[in-house]
């Protein structure tokens, strides 16, 4: 014999969790065909084959569950030790391999079509079942995540993903579909758009690389408006430690590696003076030093606060030494003691009218006596 044929064929390993390449059965150049026993077809068994530049090209061509190629191999001296005795019977492993009949070769194939469908369906199953319990992982461990939901509106979008890679580290999650698929969980806004956008255009499927270099392209704020806000946010009113916190973290996230010594300097210059010169910069070494020293001036507001409610009050009041006057024209008219407006008083308004006709008609009796001095 010049060669035979290797039947391959991919199968499934006793546990149904991974493939396994397998020789199912060998044919000469006359027809016939020797199966092999079960227990011998693992490809890794027949070494003789893995040794041929063959079976480096069988292995690129059998990727899926049930894919088969039958082969045909020429044979070498370690070939034929293996697989022919010195009368040219096939065997392995010093074993007679037994020569399968077209009838039985034909039930076989239609019951391993059979088995193949069946195992497709179970393999369909399990498939669906097991994404469905990633994604119920997924939003478990989402859960165990220590960062806040990006809303689109986060000052930093290239710490924040920064952060959200460093969890997946944490959580071992690797694999860029699964980075992909537990990213949804955190987006909010805007940002869920985005990613409905981005499935739609380059599907779960892409690199995880493509949507990073996205997402920070799409939300990255350039300008300088949450630095100038960051820098320039100064307590109103409330509480003196949550000011502080609030101040800490939009300082953070504009700037991260800000050092602490100027960290504390920007969080206590936001503080009002009062309260700030009452601490002792020598003793902060850290944030907490700083929150601690405004945990003990919180007495500082409020009594600040008291303090102003009390100058506007009193400003507001009418002076006691100021004495109300009764209107003079209700007195000379002898009217009682009436405080109103002398300017818009009535009895005033009156006497300026009868003073005004008075004077009118001695002016017009002057005039007709001068035109008719008999009358």
């Amino acid at each position: 014999m010049e060669k035979l044929r290797f039947d391959f064929a991919v199968k499934s390993t006793a546990d149904g969790k991974s493939n396994i390449i397998c020789i199912t059965s060998i044919a000469t150049c006359e027809g016939q065909v020797f199966g092999i026993p079960v227990e011998y077809q693992p490809a890794n068994l027949h070494q003789a084959i893995i040794n041929t530049s063959n079976y480096s090209k069988i292995k690129r061509s059998l990727v899926k569950r049930h894919q088969t190629r039958k082969i045909w191999i020429t044979l070498t001296d370690e070939i034929s030790k293996t697989y022919l005795d010195e009368d040219q019977n096939l065997q392995f492993d010093d074993i007679y391999l037994e020569e399968v009949s077209n009838e039985k070769s034909n039930v076989e194939s239609v019951r391993s079509d059979s088995n193949n469908t069946l195992e497709k369906l179970l393999e369909k199953m399990l498939e669906d079942k097991q994404i469905k319990s990633e994604t119920q992982n997924l939003g478990k461990i989402a859960k165990d995540f220590v960062i806040e939901k990006f809303t689109g509106r986060n000052a930093n979008a290239y710490q924040w993903i920064k952060d959200f890679n460093k969890e997946c580290e944490r959580f071992e999650i690797i694999e860029d579909k699964k980075k992909i698929e537990i990213l949804k969980f955190f987006l909010e806004y805007s940002s869920l758009d985005w990613y409905s956008c981005m499935i739609m255009k380059i599907s779960v499927e892409s690199e995880w690389s493509k949507w990073e270099k996205n997402f920070c392209e799409t939300f990255a704020n350039k300008g300088w408006s949450p630095i100038r806000y960051a820098l320039a946010f100064k307590y109103q009113a409330g509480s003196l430690l949550e000011f502080a916190l609030k101040k800490e973290k939009l300082l953070l996230e504009v700037r991260k590696s800000i050092d602490t010594g100027t960290l504390i300097d920007l969080i206590a210059f936001g503080l009002p003076n009062y309260v700030s010169d009452k601490i002792d910069r020598e003793i902060l070494q850290g944030t907490e030093d700083l929150y601690n020293e405004i945990g003990k001036l919180e007495h500082l507001v409020a009594k600040n606060k008291f303090d102003k409610k009390g100058i506007m009050y009193s400003d507001s009041r009418p002076k006691k030494d100021e004495e109300k006057k009764p209107c003079q024209a209700c007195v000379n008219e002898k009217r009682g003691k009436r405080y109103h407006s002398e300017e818009n008083c009535w009895f005033k308004v009156k006497n300026q009218k009868a003073i005004v006709k008075t004077v009118n008609n001695s002016e017009l009796e002057v005039k007709l006596n001068e035109e008719s001095p008999k009358n």
